[in-house]
């Protein structure tokens, strides 16, 4: 598969909104998995719903494909209301979820003209359509093994592929990529990418801010059950501000404290710090000469860097601006329970 490229149809050409959500709330229990969250997804765009494990990504999806009932607020999938048309909703859109839900004994084909028969789309469209999938998501030459043989990349192209089979106008995908390598991980953003054609609608959850980064047009921040930030991958990093930015980590993340002190007035107020893992970053807008001023100040507090280095903003970079905690530390968040 080439390399990733979003290929969302022009704006002009695609008007309406597929998603509109209104206030939703979610409660289990005591546990708000939900709470008030509003968010609408155009025609024709990847829309990532971005957060951390517990954060109500999964709760939102499954209200969005008529799986739950909300306790409060509304929605619209696809013009539809999803309290009052959840019969409507479901012919149109297509759900992959975190676990591949295809049959191991029987053939990827085989996989793919079953659900065709359970669309009604008869014999020869099943087929046709099964065909035509298999070599879209690079299959056809395994078409006709058993999936317990397939690969987990693999059993995820084919799962995707399910979602796909009656043509759904929106498609909605819950963590497409948990568990894969590196290589089936690149591969599916590329099938990904090339989905929003014909302004078709993707709206994805996801915990990887690289993800996030190379497939969305729009992206939603999801913490604690509440929508923090809305943004097009450019607007969200322009909120962290400046162009470049002096990342380090510290060999002895205890001292991450003494260094933030150490370094506050280059940081301007924007000085952000991971105390378990050393890492600081703050705005670079002095180039070169700024990490000269970083490495006397540190060495002169007794303070020994592991890594130092210009970069662009990343979304790693504003999750940490905009949470006060890193991506990557948030997973440990408790579970929503369903």
């Amino acid at each position: 598969m080439a390399d990733g490229l979003k290929t969302a149809p022009k704006q002009e050409e695609c008007k309406e909104d597929s998603i509109i959500v209104e206030e939703i709330s979610k409660h289990f229990g005591k546990i708000q998995a939900l709470d008030k969250v509003s968010l609408r997804v155009p025609e024709g765009l990847v829309f990532a719903l971005l957060g951390p494990n517990g954060s109500g990504k999964t709760t939102l999806i499954r209200i969005l494909t008529t799986l739950l009932i909300p306790d409060g607020g509304s929605a619209r999938v696809g013009g539809f209301d999803i309290r009052k048309n959840p019969s409507s909703i479901r012919p149109i859109i297509g759900l992959a979820g975190q676990y591949p839900a295809v049959d191991e004994d029987l053939t990827g084909k085989e996989n793919l003209e079953m659900i065709g028969q359970l669309y009604h789309l008869g014999n020869h469209k099943s087929r046709s359509r099964a065909g035509e999938l298999l070599v879209t998501f690079e299959l056809a030459d395994s078409g006709d093994r058993r999936v317990k043989t397939y690969s987990g990349g693999m059993r995820r192209r084919l799962d995707l592929a399910a979602t796909l089979v009656a043509e759904p106008k929106i498609l909605f995908l819950d963590e497409p990529t948990t568990g894969l390598d590196p290589r089936s991980r690149f591969g599916l953003w590329d099938v990904i990418s090339k989905l929003t054609k014909d302004c078709h609608t993707v709206f994805l959850t996801t915990q990887y801010l690289e993800e996030a980064d190379r497939l969305a047009d729009r992206i939603a921040i999801m913490e604690s059950g509440k929508i923090i930030r809305t943004g097009t991958p450019t607007e969200l990093k322009g909120c962290y501000g400046g162009e470049t930015h002096v990342k380090m980590r510290l060999v002895d993340p205890a001292k991450t404290q003494q260094a933030v002190a150490v370094l506050r007035d280059l940081g301007k107020e924007q000085i952000y710090s991971v105390a378990e893992t050393g890492d600081i970053s703050l705005p670079g807008d002095g180039g070169s000469s700024i990490l000269a001023d970083v490495v006397r100040r540190l060495d002169a507090a007794g303070i020994q860097l592991a890594e130092l280095g210009l970069t662009q903003p990343t979304l790693d970079d504003v999750f940490l601006a905009i949470t006060g905690h890193a991506a990557e530390n948030t997973v440990e968040a408790a579970p929503v329970k369903k």
